[in-house]
């Protein structure tokens, strides 16, 4: 192990954000430099708090399936080569997670038991900043090729990890994003202040370079169906999300100004990257309301207080969530306690056990406020307070109350894969469907879920297109469909 008394004598560093008076002003990551650099110069002992378990819980939080304790232990020792190598082992895109995955590890952590976790996170995201900075991490093109092609249908984090292991697999791999860019939602839905697109660019760059080809612009049911991708291709992979935003069918709704957040983040991303957006749906000078309260919620909310809002509220239907860990979620799992993103650092008012009536509007057919109620749940059952309706101004209301699944229209229908009891695309073990030669990944087949099981989910369908096409695979399959669905 690292430092065999580094849990007890050093307590916990995490990365220290930029001033709120600050980074409110721009669109720059809210650490200074990177997450990375702004620990860098703690991040050696940060690791030696690594108790090297005999049983290292975190890899049971990780869908991954991380070798935390190793690389940990290689960075308390210098050893910064060696630890990149065990970092790409498990995961292609350590940056990515580093900055935007809640780590379900750290919640896992044995030190966790009874004092404060390691920061796994930051020292993930550690290894890999400094290894750009220093130009350690190099295309990796295969040796041979298959002749096999792949035509991977969507370019976000679970697309991107197929699309890279067969290509160093051997296989011809061409990825279809209907944007402009590659990336999905981390593009377009992420904000630059959680994550800036040089970030992502480097990657894609580095996959170019592997031979993996992008062909972006291309609606795949639209501009191209999927009988005829199925028919150029020996192998098609749906890793197109779970795009369909839940929406609030309440009196009102057709009022203008309210918006699926999957309408109003994407249009910021590209004003903030210089581009011209006409009609942009902006929260300058607004009353917003944001209905959600999870990350899409944070992320809308960081973005209006930069576009200036007037007053932002967000708004949760669940109760407020405990301070520290519940009785009936005890360690390992991941706990439903509150939790302050660097967004709700920033501004704004978070208000819980809360549900929304309906919207009124003004002459002109916009909205003008909201009417919400208190609630409770009850034998499974939401019930309303009596007597705590109340009216708040909403000039923009964002709605970002998660995703239901994928689009059935388009390249689903086409290719007349089945779905399941969700309204997701069902498939086995080896992630293919019903129809042979397709398979699914990422939140199209699992449904709404975080980054690291994006990450995963495209890493262990690569190792069933490469055994569907090869015979035999030498791929990692972190982890089936199937299994630990219990996990976050």
């Amino acid at each position: 192990m690292a430092d065999p008394r580094g849990f007890i004598t050093t307590p916990r560093q995490v990365a220290e954000r930029r001033p709120v008076k600050e980074r409110i002003h721009d669109w720059k990551e809210v650490y200074p430099g990177t997450p990375g650099r702004a620990l860098l110069p703690i991040i050696s002992e940060q690791a030696g708090r690594c108790m090297d378990c005999g049983i290292p819980f975190c890899h049971t939080g990780c869908p991954l399936v991380n070798l935390i304790p190793e690389w940990n232990d290689l960075v308390w020792r210098r050893d910064w080569d060696e630890a990149l190598e065990r970092l790409h082992a498990t995961n292609n895109f350590p940056e990515f997670t580093g900055r935007l995955c809640p780590a379900p590890c750290e919640t896992a952590c044995v030190v966790g038991i009874n004092r404060d976790p390691v920061t796994i996170k930051n020292v993930e995201v550690a290894i890999i900043d400094k290894a750009w900075d220093e130009r350690r991490v190099k295309p990796q093109p295969p040796e041979w090729h298959t002749g096999k092609t792949v035509a991977v249908v969507g370019s976000g984090p679970a697309g991107l990890a197929a699309a890279q292991q067969l290509t160093r697999a051997g296989h011809t791999v061409a990825v279809f994003e209907r944007a402009e860019e590659a990336g999905g939602l981390l593009r377009f839905g992420i904000p630059e202040f959680k994550m800036e697109k040089a970030v992502l660019d480097r990657r894609i760059r580095q996959m170019r370079d592997e031979g993996t080809n992008f062909r972006n612009g291309v609606n795949v049911g639209v501009d191209v169906t999927g009988p005829q991708l199925k028919e150029r291709y020996d192998v098609v992979v749906l890793a197109i999300g779970s795009t369909v935003g839940r929406d609030l069918p309440v009196p009102g709704r057709e009022l203008n100004g309210i918006h699926q957040a999957m309408e109003y983040l994407p249009q910021s991303n590209r004003v903030s990257r210089g581009q011209q957006v006409p009609d942009q749906i902006t929260a300058k000078g607004k009353h917003v309301v944001i209905i959600g309260g999870g990350d899409t919620g944070a992320d809308c909310l960081g973005t209006a207080i930069r576009q200036g809002a007037a007053s932002i509220t967000q708004l949760e239907i669940m109760p407020t969530p405990p301070e520290e860990r519940p009785g009936h979620q005890p360690w390992p799992t991941y706990p439903m306690i509150y939790r302050v993103a660097s967004a709700h650092e920033e501004g704004g008012e978070r208000m819980y056990s809360v549900s929304t009536s309906e919207f009124t509007g003004d002459e002109n057919g916009n909205v003008a406020s909201l009417k919400l109620s208190e609630v409770y749940f009850e034998g499974g059952k939401l019930n309303t307070v009596e007597g705590t309706e109340k009216e708040i101004p909403a000039e923009l209301v964002l709605l970002a109350m998660g995703f239901t699944g994928p689009e059935r229209s388009g390249v689903v229908e086409q290719l007349g894969v089945a779905l399941d009891e969700r309204g997701n695309v069902a498939r086995d073990n080896d992630y293919a469907t019903n129809v042979p030669g397709v398979f699914v990944c990422g939140d199209a087949g699992r449904g709404q879920s975080l980054i690291v099981w994006a990450i995963a989910e495209g890493r262990a369908c690569a190792s069933g297109v490469d055994k569907f096409l090869s015979g035999s695979t030498k791929l990692p399959k972190p982890i089936p469909p199937t299994a630990r669905q219990m996990m976050v």
